[in-house]
């Protein structure tokens, strides 16, 4: 037992070491709590699972070296940490993003059930509003992600992005503006965007151009993402005719038997595509009036490694 003798009262006293075992199993635990917590915000920054793991490691490394005794509030110290390790990666991964080879697509999550009940979370992981989000600067997206999805208080938030608190409540203004601006006009019900996905899987598999331009919106706009190692759309392609007529005539020249799976990726209803068999990629939707306005295909095989089993996302 690792102790020492009081050379007065000959009592038995914990050693340095037990000391800072105490401590590693306290940080570990709190670590652990919020685990989760710390994925959903790194991977809304970033629009990576394995960048966010990254940040997880990160924030764990620098979370070790912390003097428990002088943090107040464990979970936002955390979170603080985490964004920034974010912010960092987000200003190296501009440069990568530059140089990424045809549109690029936020990684779809395979997600838990209780994530799509949450309607709050699952609308700000979905492929439609994390799409928006990549046209804020970085500091914008820290700002809006922590204030608007995970209610940080503004102290806290410009104590996470190195600003001052007055600061922080014009960037989040004029982030919520622009993320206002761009967002779906309304949030549809789960079970609505399962409904127009199913006639569109039906659509798909037989070929059928009239059954696609009539659960297309006329100004649905495709987005493709093969990374440069699948055959995608360079450009994002706009209109119902445009897109139906590529489905069609794509799969009708490749002679290929395609399969919808439905699934939930980002905590909204979407399809796990199969060719001959073999998955192809998923598609995502974004859903008004009954009508799909957006497609979001990710091919690229390096971003379809969270499909197989459910990752955990949470608010709190």
């Amino acid at each position: 037992m690792n102790e020492r003798r009081d050379a007065t009262t000959g009592t038995a006293e914990p050693m340095a070491g037990d000391s800072r075992m105490a401590c590693v199993s306290e940080a570990t635990e709190a670590f652990l709590a919020h685990r989760n917590l710390l994925f959903t915000v790194a991977y809304e920054m970033l629009g990576s699972a394995a960048d966010a793991e990254d940040v997880l490691q990160e924030t764990w490394l620098r979370w070790m070296k912390v003097d428990l005794g002088q943090v107040l509030d464990q979970r936002a110290y955390l979170v603080r940490i985490a964004t920034r390790r974010s912010l960092d990666r987000l200003r190296t991964m501009k440069r990568r993003k530059e140089a990424y080879v045809g549109p690029w697509l936020p990684e779809p999550l395979l997600t838990a059930p209780d994530v799509a009940e949450d309607v709050e979370l699952a609308e700000s992981v979905s492929m439609a509003l994390m799409l928006v989000l990549e046209t804020l600067s970085p500091t914008e997206r820290a700002v809006f992600v922590l204030r608007e999805v995970f209610d940080v208080g503004y102290d806290e938030i410009a104590a996470a992005v190195g600003k001052n608190a007055a600061a922080v409540r014009q960037i989040a203004h004029r982030a919520r503006r622009h993320v206002d601006a761009r967002r779906p006009r309304e949030v549809v019900s789960a079970s609505q965007t399962r409904a127009v996905l199913e006639s569109f899987q039906r659509a798909v598999e037989t070929r059928d151009l009239q059954g696609l331009l009539d659960v297309l919106a006329p100004e649905v706009v495709l987005i493709s993402d093969g990374g440069g190692v699948k055959q995608a759309a360079p450009q994002p392609i706009i209109g119902a005719g445009k897109v139906a007529r590529m489905i069609v005539s794509g799969l009708g020249k490749a002679q290929i038997a395609l399969a919808g799976e439905p699934t939930v990726v980002n905590g909204n209803p979407a399809l796990l595509l199969r060719v001959d068999g073999d998955i192809d990629g998923v598609i995502a939707a974004r859903v008004e009036d009954t009508r799909i306005t957006g497609l979001y295909y990710v091919r690229n095989p390096q971003k379809l490694t969270r499909i197989a089993s459910e990752t955990p996302l949470t608010l709190r």
